[in-house]
């Protein structure tokens, strides 16, 4: 997988050929990436690993996910993946389009499941490991993908459509409580606030830019992101423009310098002072590791 799929807050990307939105990712931390940042998307996704372990981070609760974990993604929840001490993890990121499996908003698939789902009035549980019961269904249907989509036969969109119903009809009708309504308006302003740092981080962002994206006054907003994120607003945009900086340290040969520029810092010995501090090398060293 290209280190660039995660690099936006909001992933917009279409994944597969446009007639046919599905795509199977394979991904490891941190061969691939050492974190991917807490993000959302309008796509599905299912998190299935494979080797390893890891943590995935689900509307701000951690998942400790091992070898045959699956995780269900509903489209605009928040969700990262990081490494856990010196552990690695291998995993497929399947992502899709629900509107691929709608019909007419008449449908009963669409109208009980689909399009609940997408407007997020619905969930499914986040986490399967192998003692829960629905975990042979859901296992089978992912294992049977990953074989179809080793060779694409004619016709495999049917058979792939056809294994995606079967998945969501093993969350639907094996579990005592297969939905769970969802109304949390902070996490509503905490993606608005997301989405506008990924926008911006180019560019200089104060507090006051922040507060005003969700109406709060400064020191209301100060007290609410640190007490959601457990990390001050100046430390997670920080945060992520260095992460947006060891990428590009990786994928282009720009100098240190217009890295630097690029990703919101304006002074280069700041730069090179909290690099070093979250990378354990300074960005040269970095780049001539990895």
């Amino acid at each position: 997988m290209n280190i660039s799929e995660y690099e936006n807050t909001q992933e917009t990307k279409s994944h597969g050929q446009g007639s046919f939105p599905f795509n199977i990712y394979l991904c490891s931390i941190p061969l691939d990436f050492s974190i991917v940042p807490l993000h959302w998307h309008n796509d599905m996704e299912i998190i299935y690993v494979k080797k390893g372990q890891g943590k995935i981070t689900v509307n701000l609760a951690p998942i400790f996910a091992r070898e045959g974990d699956i995780l269900v993604i509903a489209p605009g929840q928040l969700h990262a993946i990081e490494q856990t001490e010196n552990a690695s993890m291998e995993y497929e990121n399947i992502i899709f389009n629900l509107a691929m499996l709608m019909a007419s908003p008449k449908d009963a698939c669409t109208e009980k499941f689909f399009q609940p789902l997408l407007q997020g009035q619905i969930l499914f549980p986040n986490h399967f490991s192998k003692d829960s019961p629905l975990y042979p269904a859901l296992s089978l249907c992912l294992d049977t993908m990953d074989e179809i989509c080793k060779t694409f036969p004619e016709g495999y969109q049917l058979a792939i459509k056809g294994q995606l119903f079967s998945f969501f009809y093993g969350l639907a009708s094996s579990s005592p409580v297969p939905f769970q309504r969802q109304e949390n308006k902070s996490l509503d302003r905490l993606k608005d606030i997301l989405k506008y740092v990924e926008t911006n981080y180019r560019e200089k962002i104060s507090i006051a830019d922040a507060a005003g994206i969700c109406g709060f006054s400064q020191s209301h907003f100060m007290k609410f992101f640190k007490s959601t994120m457990a990390a001050s607003f100046t430390d997670y945009l920080n945060d992520y423009r260095l992460t947006m900086a060891a990428r590009l340290l990786l994928s282009s040969s720009d100098s240190i310098a217009n890295i630097a520029a690029e990703t919101g810092f304006e002074n280069l010995s700041y730069f090179n002072r909290i690099f070093k501090r979250k990378y354990k090398c300074t960005p040269s060293v970095f780049r001539t590791q990895n």
